[in-house]
């Protein structure tokens, strides 16, 4: 079926930690079956990275939307001063 992705931007400053919750990231596939559907990020941020819970400090390039039903994988905004505003692919 038609793969639908709803986003919505998340504000971070110095150091700021966000969990991806289906809040930010949500995708359905009209299959049932989210365990199948994978992000794979293709333009990481410059000012942080995205990483799993269970492996801080590690970034990762793709995760799937059972890891954000989990909570399991956070946006980690490094300490950049004045970063300005960046996006996400």
């Amino acid at each position: 079926g038609d793969i639908v992705l709803l986003a919505k931007p998340v504000t971070l400053t110095e150091g700021d930690r966000v969990t991806l919750t289906t809040d930010v990231p949500v995708a359905t596939d009209g299959t049932s079956k989210p365990e199948k559907l994978l992000y794979a990020v293709s333009l990481p941020p410059v000012h942080g990275q995205i990483e799993h819970i269970n492996y801080p400090g590690v970034p990762i390039s793709s995760y799937s939307q059972l890891d954000v039903v989990a909570q399991k994988v956070s946006h980690i905004h490094d300490n950049s001063h004045g970063a300005g505003k960046e996006s996400l692919r």
